[in-house]
């Protein structure tokens, strides 16, 4: 038994979409999560920052009394984790595994299109793990810089979304992928009209969802779950504007969080 809490965090709400595939495999879990709300988006920054605020946002997880940390955050996952996970004391774990493996099993074609920040795309590691997988496996990636900032104002499935959705997915689509990687804990909340897109022959992969799965299996195995269950067991921590996290982190997770949300100095840590 470990009765502390799992800490979450994101550079914004995207992360929210992990968190809620835990609240519903793991419901005894007391979870901490931060939004790095005043730093967003991370995908844009140059991999030294992306460093500087993971390390910062695990600093201050640890300051929670946390028993282990969950990236989730397509950006951090692959571009900061391989660096910085040695460099802690509680196990790390991103979503670029969990994504990667689900993905794998699943195409049938071997067409795997993956779509994540520049920062991740960047990084290549979802193809680098795919091809350890499997070599035969085709990836064609796309960077899709947009997609944060549509999902930050709510924009899930507008006439906007959908022109910013053509514009970045046609060539994935034309590839014929049977197989797509939502590579941002953020696009899930796309997932209505990148899935109406891409067509009914097109399994969409989230890393987010497939993280919680690796957690609960993860905590089974070394008898790491907690047996308290608490109504408070859930804390949201943001660097910047509490009331716009509220008002959007209800929808992602789609349960109140008014009151459960507090500010604090990310700089700090």
């Amino acid at each position: 038994m470990d009765n502390r809490s799992i800490g979450v965090f994101d550079s914004g709400l995207g992360g929210l979409t992990a968190v809620k595939e835990i609240m519903k495999l793991l419901p005894n879990e007391s979870i901490v999560y931060f939004g790095d709300t005043s730093r967003v988006p991370y995908g844009t920054r140059s991999r030294e920052t992306i460093l500087k605020y993971t390390r910062s946002d695990i600093r201050f997880l640890l300051s929670c009394g946390v028993k282990m940390i969950v990236i989730a955050c397509g950006t951090a996952s692959s571009a900061a984790l391989p660096h910085i996970k040695e460099d802690f004391n509680v196990p790390i774990y991103g979503v670029v595994d969990a994504g990667v493996y689900a993905a794998v099993r699943e195409t049938k074609n071997k067409k795997i299109g993956i779509i994540g920040t520049p920062a991740t795309i960047k990084s290549g590691a979802y193809t680098r793990y795919i091809k350890k997988y499997d070599p035969a496996i085709d990836t064609f990636e796309r960077a899709c810089p947009l997609f944060v900032p549509l999902v930050e104002n709510g924009h899930f499935d507008t006439k906007v979304t959908e022109l910013i959705v053509d514009e970045y997915l046609r060539d994935i689509r034309a590839a014929g992928v049977d197989t797509l990687i939502l590579g941002c804990t953020h696009y899930p909340m796309l997932a209505k009209a990148i899935s109406r897109y891409m067509g009914d022959g097109v399994k969409l992969i989230s890393p987010g969802q497939e993280v919680a799965r690796f957690l609960k299996k993860k905590i089974n195995e070394d008898n790491r779950h907690s047996d308290i269950p608490d109504e408070d067991r859930y804390s949201f921590f943001v660097s910047d504007s509490v009331e716009s996290f509220e008002q959007l982190g209800g929808k992602f997770l789609e349960q109140e969080i008014n009151g459960h949300v507090k500010r604090i100095d990310i700089e700090s840590y």
